[in-house]
């Protein structure tokens, strides 16, 4: 069967205004099944999709595409939506169709609806398919009253119900409980039409057709799903691992070689002036013996130097293909919280209560829409208060409480990156800060680029920054699914770095096996109708 392709990018290229290039020289064809999009945070996957989308126009390069694209974007939950019709993206259409039964006639109107006059019928099936339950006001349900999780599965469901040739999704599974995961997963199982998407979710890539990689200014497309690729990548670093430590070894020995031939050409000399000084031949036979081995032993070094250079070229050009990624590494100053102190409580619709002390880990598990958020918020002092049972509530025992968001709005879109963090800690030198983002790899221009610039990756590790780097530091930590953004190498930096963490700890996520590693001292789980449970203890 020939390869039929959806998205063709031919040398394309693109520099953010600022002059930082983003993509450099990508070619590429995606096929009309579903491709997993990968690769390291800040590489340019979102910019790509956003290139396809139309969002963003080239610098350099071609792109073509069959057919409708439709994009669903990685701060989807960040944007500002009214309603669930506008979530969907059809909000304009189900417009047109109401002032049309209104009688009006605008020939405008009849061009927006097209063929969508079902649209909002086949709307509400979607969303009831996908598990969302709008309390009977339909497509006028206020979007602000959806969880963050809930409202990726709308939008998701709004990218099924416009019928696009071609649909890009940049992390569809963020802010999704288990079993909304589950149902994005069902709905790429039955996806018609092509599908790229980026995720960091490998349940989901293992359902992809194809899978490809943005490396380096280059994008590689790799036949099967996650675990195809993962297992080309795994041999592919075997032999280049195997290819280098050839190469060195090959350089030792040349090194060495040439040592030794220095050796005979010294001795060769040491020789020469010794029959000289004894005068063993007459003068010209002298000259014309010192003047042979002078050139002979200039040729052996010129030969020997030579093979020391291309064996060094190979150590080069094997090093160029052993992957060398980097991760977040950074050390957190101990914000000072004996054990036995009381931190915080949380109580459950059920009367049930949880005392947090001292440097304890606490995990908070629990569907979408059960209060999670709404109970981080309220131990900041930001969320609905209750003072009897029908709604879970917190509170909080100490003062320096850092938190991290799901839609990372502590950050100042229009000021840069360095800015935002020193207005957590005014009293540190910029140097110092600067020493410090590196760590987390926030570097080079990063640093001074506005936060709207960089992408969803670069972003979460710039609020990460803001939360870690605050003087003074944080005596409990609130992360509200800190995994979102991040890609698999960074997880594990980012459970490296918790772990050197010494105040207190409450953490909602979805991610089991983030959650896993983060060697909890409790998990609570808490149900839809806000009843606390205590379901692990360290």
């Amino acid at each position: 069967m020939s390869f039929v392709p959806s998205v063709v990018l031919h040398d394309v290229s693109y520099t953010w205004p600022d002059g930082i290039p983003a993509l450099t020289h990508v070619s590429a064809a995606f096929g009309r099944g579903r491709t997993g999009l990968v690769g390291l945070n800040g590489v340019g996957k979102s910019t790509l999709l956003r290139l396809i989308a139309g969002e963003l126009t080239p610098t350099g390069g071609t792109i073509t595409t069959t057919g409708v694209v439709d994009h669903l974007p990685q701060d989807l939950t960040r944007r500002r939506a009214s309603t669930v019709a506008d979530l969907l993206g059809v909000g304009g259409v189900v417009d047109a169709i109401r002032a049309v039964e209104r009688g009006e006639v605008d020939q405008e109107l009849f061009d927006r609806i097209g063929d969508d006059w079902d649209v909002e019928e086949r709307s509400l099936a979607a969303l009831g398919a996908a598990g969302l339950d709008l309390e009977g006001r339909g497509l006028d349900h206020r979007a602000s009253a959806l969880s963050g999780g809930e409202a990726m599965l709308a939008a998701l469901v709004g990218v099924r119900v416009r019928r696009a040739d071609v649909a890009l999704l940049d992390e569809p599974t963020n802010n999704l409980d288990a079993d909304g995961r589950e149902r994005v997963h069902e709905m790429v199982r039955t996806w018609r039409g092509a599908l790229i998407v980026v995720s960091h979710d490998t349940t989901l890539l293992e359902l992809m057709d194809d899978t490809a990689e943005l490396r380096e200014g280059g994008l590689s497309i790799v036949g099967g799903p996650y675990s195809a690729y993962r297992a080309r990548v795994e041999a592919e670093q075997a032999a280049a691992l195997g290819a280098l430590r050839a190469a060195e070894q090959s350089l030792k020995t040349e090194k060495r070689q040439r040592v030794q031939a220095e050796e005979r050409i010294a001795h060769s000399e040491r020789q020469g002036r010794k029959d000289a000084a004894n005068r063993k031949y007459i003068g010209a036979v002298v000259d014309d013996r010192r003047n042979s081995a002078e050139k002979a032993q200039g040729s052996r070094r010129a030969l020997m130097d030579d093979k020391v250079a291309a064996a060094r070229r190979a150590v080069e050009a094997a090093e160029t293909r052993v992957r060398d990624d980097d991760h977040i590494t950074i050390r957190l100053p101990d914000p000072g919280v004996p054990a036995g102190r009381r931190i915080a409580r949380i109580v459950g619709t059920d009367g049930r209560e949880f005392v947090m002390q001292g440097p304890e880990r606490v995990a908070l598990t629990g569907p979408n829409g059960a209060g999670k958020t709404t109970l981080l918020r309220q131990l900041l002092g930001d969320g609905p208060r209750a003072s009897g049972l029908g709604i879970a509530r917190a509170d909080v025992a100490v003062d320096r409480i850092g938190y991290l968001s799901q839609r990372l709005d502590s950050l100042d879109d229009d000021a840069s990156v360095l800015a935002n963090v020193q207005r957590v800690a005014p009293r540190v030198p910029a140097g110092e800060l600067r020493n410090q983002l590196a760590r987390l790899l926030v570097r080079g221009s990063m640093v001074d680029r506005p936060v709207r610039s960089i992408s969803g990756g670069e972003r979460f590790r710039a609020a990460l920054a803001q939360l870690l780097l605050a003087d003074p530091p944080a005596q409990l930590l609130l992360l509200d699914e800190p995994t979102n953004d991040l890609d698999l190498p960074s997880v594990t930096q980012l459970v490296d770095s918790l772990a050197n963490y010494r105040g207190a700890l409450l953490v909602v996520s979805h991610d089991r096996s983030f959650l896993d590693r983060l060697a909890l001292t409790t998990e609570l789980h808490l149900g839809r109708d806000g009843a606390l449970t205590p379901v692990h203890s360290g």
